[in-house]
């Protein structure tokens, strides 16, 4: 089966069942501070299980593109990768487990659609504790399905239970379906989660809870169910692959590595005089990295993140520097990024196509971006032959090259460890690795640390003040516009309870009358304590009412339209003035926002500076 066909298939049985197809969001977050990236389906409708009203309706479906680097290191192993596509489907208030956990089974099952084995089949449930019970209702569903007891396995909260996200919220227990992928004639009576042939591939989570603030679990008034089917991970289970380089959306990525390197997949690295050198070893773990890395590099670029020293552009550059490396390590020599991430595109350009339309973009990104690391590995080369040089004239060293020198090499230079390992070989030296690794456990705990602590609270909490700051932002948006010009477009936006950060298009800085004027008519906006309404329409319609947005694949056929000053029966003037049919802002948005203007206090910018070529950053707060 191939991608397509899964794809196809999810989206049609869902449809028919009286699920609306949404489109895919992007892999950065809009509005949720609390993620660096888009990692599960359900992010971005956390508004809506939270208890928004969705413009499509309480059934929902459809193929997320997500991004998790958390197990980055381990890529380059027959099932880990970065880029993936969740197929999810999603209950908002309405039906709840008996269908949810029907569906899928009939789903995974029925030869009409994937017509998997029954005999193979496990499924898990949440076992209970002192905060909620066991799930016996879906321990009897999955009975009543024909699933042996001895094939539903009771399992704590650490493996069935989902959330929350923060330190309060929706929650809820899960139930994970397992699939048997050893030899058909060997499948166990009874399911064990230690043992690897049983492959997790679906998982419904029920949202029946909510964490409050002290700590306790209580009933949630709408219940949800948010269900996720691992796209690549189903077509290695429906093919009866062992690794996920196989399917037919990576494939042609392994064989355009193939060609440019003149290695083959399956063969051993040869001894080969690379300048640097690297570490010899399988061509198979060096070209699933790249093939990953780069496919993964081109779907962000693609949604707007360049690579850089902090946050989502760091996570890209170390993408785009580990494919080069590797690149290196099979032998290819000069320029080869964009000619990967080409074939992604192609593959992928039908179902996502920004991919299409930032294809220039994403070569120039990738080129220049291999054409720095280059530069870095050069200089990184003359700190080495310092490094090596006094290591051998002081007898007190005894030859070894400590790990904080190892980790400083990587840190600022770029250099792998398995660089340093090799050229110290060469000159009779060797790498302290535990100290090495100690130092980037030190390193990974701080940055951890500093994310946690940056990215704690958010929009995803709904406060008071963080709703106060979404709803600025819109004000803001209006004001830039009016100020600057109508081709400012919002580029980002990253909102705490402590302060407001908003990232939009204009190539030069602000001056301080500029700044002064963005201020004061939001100010003004306020004081009038304009309200704020809602409607919901057909995309169509709220283009030609004015209504900003990005009109790309992240709408679907009706959107939420909020607007601040007027009744719609008009566009916004961008000019500031209320008065007759015209609005102030009218954005599409997802929510929530404060009712009237009035209730945001005094708005302050407190800094504006770059952010990106052709992108500036504001950050404000509300006093």
């Amino acid at each position: 089966m191939t991608a397509k066909e899964l794809r196809g298939k999810y989206l049609e049985f869902f449809k028919a069942r009286g699920h609306a197809v949404i489109p895919s969001a992007s892999l950065v977050p809009q509005n949720d501070p609390t993620v660096l990236f888009t990692t599960a389906g359900m992010q971005p409708l956390v508004p809506y299980l939270l208890g928004e009203k969705h413009p499509q309706g309480k059934r929902l479906v459809n193929v997320q593109k997500c991004l998790r680097t958390n197990d980055i290191d381990e890529v380059g192993d027959a099932t880990h990768g970065t880029f993936f596509e969740m197929l999810g489907n999603w209950s908002l208030g309405d039906y709840f487990k008996k269908e949810s956990l029907s569906w899928s089974y009939e789903f995974l099952t029925s030869p009409e659609w994937l017509g998997l084995d029954k005999n193979r089949l496990a499924v898990s449930v949440f076992a209970g504790d002192d905060d909620a019970p066991f799930d016996e209702e879906a321990f009897e569903i999955w009975r009543s399905l024909g699933i042996s007891e001895k094939r539903i396995t009771r399992l704590p909260k650490e493996n069935n239970w989902w959330g929350p996200a923060g330190e309060t919220g929706p929650c809820g227990p899960d139930s994970e379906i397992f699939y048997w992928t050893g030899a058909p004639d060997q499948v166990p009576e009874s399911f064990n989660d230690d043992n690897d042939l049983w492959v997790e591939i679906w998982n419904n989570v029920f949202m029946q809870y909510n964490k409050n603030i002290k700590g306790s679990f209580e009933p949630l008034a709408q219940k949800n169910v948010d269900t996720g089917l691992g796209l690549e991970r189903a077509l290695v289970t429906l093919n009866g692959y062992d690794e996920i380089y196989k399917i037919d959306v990576i494939r042609p990525i392994i064989e355009k590595i193939e060609e440019i390197s003149g290695k083959k997949y399956d063969e051993t690295i040869s001894e080969i005089p690379l300048n640097p050198p690297f570490t010899k070893g399988g061509n198979q773990k060096a070209m699933r990295i790249v093939a990953d890395h780069l496919k993964a590099s081109a779907f962000l670029i693609a949604d707007g993140v360049e690579p850089s020293n902090t946050e989502r552009g760091y996570v890209l550059r170390r993408l785009i520097r580990r494919a080069v490396r590797y690149g290196r390590q099979l032998g290819i020599e000069g320029i080869f990024c964009f000619k990967i991430a080409r074939v992604a595109i192609e593959i992928y350009k039908d179902i996502y196509p920004e991919l299409s339309r930032e294809e220039n973009s994403i070569e120039e990104q990738l080129t220049k971006e291999e054409e720095k690391f280059a530069k870095t590995l050069e200089s990184g080369l003359k700190q080495f032959e310092n490094v090596k040089i006094k290591i051998k004239n002081d007898s007190a060293k005894s030859g070894i090259i400590s790990g904080e020198i190892a980790f400083n090499l990587y840190q600022t230079y770029g250099f792998p460890v398995e660089l340093t390992k090799e050229l110290a070989k060469e000159a009779g030296l060797e790498v302290d690795e535990e100290k090495f690794k100690d130092e980037m456990k030190r390193h990974q705990e701080l940055s951890r640390a500093g994310a946690e602590q940056k990215f704690k609270g958010g929009l995803a909490d709904h406060s008071e003040q963080t709703v106060k700051y979404h709803t600025a932002a819109h004000l803001l948006l209006a004001a830039l516009r009016q100020t600057l010009g109508g081709d400012v477009n919002q580029r980002g936006a990253n909102i705490t309870s402590e302060r407001l950060r908003f990232d939009f298009s204009h190539p030069q800085k602000m001056t301080p009358e500029q700044i002064k004027e963005v201020e004061d008519l939001v100010n003004e906006k306020i004081k009038e304590d304009l309200p704020v309404a809602c409607e919901e329409m057909a995309l169509d319609e709220a283009k030609a009412k004015g209504a900003t947005g990005i009109f790309d694949s992240k709408y679907g056929e009706r959107v939420k339209v909020y607007t601040i000053g007027s009744p719609s029966t008009g566009p916004s003037t961008g000019s500031g003035q209320c008065s007759g049919s015209a609005a102030f802002s009218r954005e599409i948005c997802g929510g929530p926002h404060v009712e009237r203007t009035g209730v945001l206090g005094n708005f302050k910018i407190v800094k504006e500076e770059s952010c990106s070529a052709g992108v500036r950053r504001i950050k404000a707060v509300l006093k």
